[in-house]
């Protein structure tokens, strides 16, 4: 069975691994991200993805296409990212350099886009044609399957779900605007929420005084969702309120969209049903035509921080046309046996 790579790149890791058509890891890698650096990011890409065709090579295991998923913009025809915010990217002709250097058929994806494909072939939309994802960590994003495709918009970059305005007038968000889903639904959001608390004194923040020493600036998402899991009231509360904002925002996106399922991933979504089970209910509340259709279901989704390399390894293979497929096949016997010459094993007669 062939197998095909998959690379996660983020602002300060790269990861990578096999992946085989069950969506099944077989082999894992790593970088640091060297962010700032254009050619860096190259080669260290390139470097990753020839570590993981040694490790399948010494399997006896075959690699067909490379997918990397980006945290950034991908233009329509998936050839170049014309911007990155955590990374040196702008208008980055990035398919074409790392095919030079790789010797197989490179896909680009923006990275909550791979992610919500990933969750849809293997994850808990497996069984529908019609999915959201939302991923709740620092920001939140999104990625959008309608009728079996993936949605990528006119230009490219559909799904910026964290970018629905909720609220006008309201919080700023980091890409400028004010109001947007991602200022009240993410783990920013609960991290301000969660300082301003300890901040004003509230006999209300005991415990999450005592997890952060008196600190408020100290105070993280993990501490907040450490001191609900054991039950802290005001650590509960702050979870349901983002929970309330993230089911409002899906309630609105639903009503476009009409999914079969929500998945919601993320780092903020390992609270579980202390933020699930609120966004249900605010989705709920607010879902047009409530009553006289069916409520979609809103589940956690199953890849965890997998889902984006087991994702775009499948486009990968499902987006390589056959001729790319011939010439990458030949680039590769060539790089392969480059591989082997500079190992002191001899090429295949």
């Amino acid at each position: 069975m062939g197998l095909n790579i998959g690379i996660d790149v983020g602002g300060t890791k790269i990861a990578g691994a096999t992946v085989d058509v069950d969506g099944q890891i077989h082999h894992r890698s790593r970088r640091e991200t060297p962010a700032q650096d254009v050619d860096a990011m190259s080669a260290t890409i390139t470097d990753l993805v020839h570590d993981l065709l040694r490790a399948a090579d010494a399997d006896g295991r075959t690699v067909g296409a490379v997918g990397v998923a980006v945290a950034g913009f991908v233009d329509a025809s998936g050839t170049t990212v014309l911007f990155a915010p955590n990374i040196a990217w702008r208008d980055a002709p990035l398919k074409r350099m790392l095919e030079e250097t790789v010797g197989r058929p490179i896909i680009l994806e923006n990275d909550a886009n791979a992610a919500a494909w990933g969750e849809f072939r293997f994850g808990p939309a497996r069984d529908d044609d019609d999915m959201l994802l939302l991923t709740v960590g620092t920001g939140v994003g999104g990625g959008i399957v309608s009728d079996g495709e993936l949605l990528r918009g006119h230009e490219g970059v559909a799904a910026e779900v964290g970018h629905l305005r909720v609220q006008p007038d309201g919080y700023r968000c980091g890409c400028g605007n004010k109001g947007c889903l991602e200022a009240y639904a993410s783990g920013t959001a609960l991290v301000r929420e969660a300082r301003e608390l300890v901040r004003g004194g509230s006999p209300h923040a005991g415990a999450l005084i005592d997890l952060c020493g008196g600190d408020p600036e100290q105070l993280t998402g993990e501490m907040v969702t450490q001191a609900a899991a054991g039950g802290d009231p005001a650590a509960v509360e702050l979870l349901a309120d983002l929970g309330t904002w993230l089911g409002e925002g899906i309630a609105s996106l639903v009503a476009v969209l009409d999914p079969a399922v929500i998945v919601v991933g993320g780092g903020v979504a390992d609270a579980g049903d202390l933020l699930v089970g609120p966004a249900r209910a605010a989705f709920g509340r607010q879902l047009t035509g409530r009553g006289h259709r069916r409520q979609a279901d809103i589940v956690l989704a199953e890849l965890g921080n997998d889902a984006g390399m087991i994702g775009v390894a499948d486009l990968a293979s499902r987006r390589t046309a056959p001729a790319d497929r011939a010439l990458a096949s030949a680039r590769a016997t060539e790089a392969d046996d480059a591989r082997r010459t500079d190992a002191g094993s001899p090429a295949p007669a």
